[in-house]
């Protein structure tokens, strides 16, 4: 089997695990054990990027923001970075075509495999973020392994835009574990971006499942959807129009909790 063929399976399995449904078994691009791992995942080395460091230095235990208590009229639509890149570039449009921004918390195996990905976030005015290397039961791992997902992630996002991103979000977990919080703050990662309002997008259950579900939505709410899901796509000319009928202006991560 090819590398390139190995990679195409562990995005496919990435894609279709939710980031909030820690019960599910986590397929291939997590632990392949129910006991969690106690060392690193075989992982190599990170390659040491020629622009600037990867993080300001370890910091303490970061600060988990799941919605802006500013008042203002704006959300946040944060997707999970994986998938088929042509889902990802119809995302992309239609944000452009409604004049929102959205934050993108990339998974490291699908940037390794579509570097241009993290171009065509950053070029249409878009926010970065770290989402893991292989989006595992995070919370499952043992301090170790689990901070090497935060870096390797950390570390290719740095290789191909110069910046770590300001936010980490954990894989397949609403909220971030205590321990989480701690190795997000070794990366340099002040912040953990988790959020108050899912819109189940990554079980397909329907557009107007996916839609009843984002009109939760309330100023300053942090929402969770995923790139790579056709009927993500299919609804999301809806959800901007009906933000905006709300008076609700879809920002980055950064712009609500700023």
């Amino acid at each position: 089997m090819t590398r390139r063929r190995v990679l195409g399976l562990t995005l496919s399995a990435a894609a279709l695990t939710a980031c909030s449904a820690p019960g599910q078994n986590p397929g291939p691009a997590a632990s392949a054990s129910a006991a969690p791992p106690t060392t690193p995942p075989s992982a190599g080395t990170p390659t040491s990027p020629s622009g600037p460091p990867p993080s300001p230095g370890p910091l303490g235990p970061a600060t988990e923001l799941s919605r802006s208590t500013a008042g203002r009229p704006q959300v946040a639509l944060t997707f999970h970075g994986a998938g088929d890149l042509q889902v990802t570039r119809q995302v992309l449009d239609i944000v452009h075509q409604h004049g929102a921004r959205i934050t993108v918390l990339a998974v490291g195996t699908w940037l390794a495999a579509h570097p241009d990905a993290a171009r065509m976030v950053r070029d249409g005015g878009h926010e970065l973020g770290n989402h893991t290397w292989s989006h595992p039961a995070l919370s499952g791992y043992t301090a170790e392994p689990m901070y090497a997902e935060i870096q390797r992630c950390r570390d290719k996002l740095v290789e191909l835009t110069g910046s770590p991103g300001g936010f980490f979000r954990q894989s397949q977990g609403q909220h971030a574990t205590e321990q989480e919080l701690v190795e997000a703050g070794k990366a340099g990662y002040a912040k953990v971006l988790s959020y108050d309002v899912d819109s189940l997008d990554w079980k397909d259950p329907g557009p107007t499942a996916i839609r009843s579900a984002v009109a939760k939505a309330r100023a300053g709410s942090v929402v969770s959807m995923h790139l790579g899901h056709p009927g993500t796509v299919a609804v999301l000319p809806s959800i901007l129009t009906d933000l905006a009928g709300r008076g609700l202006t879809p920002v980055t991560a950064s712009e609500l909790l700023a």
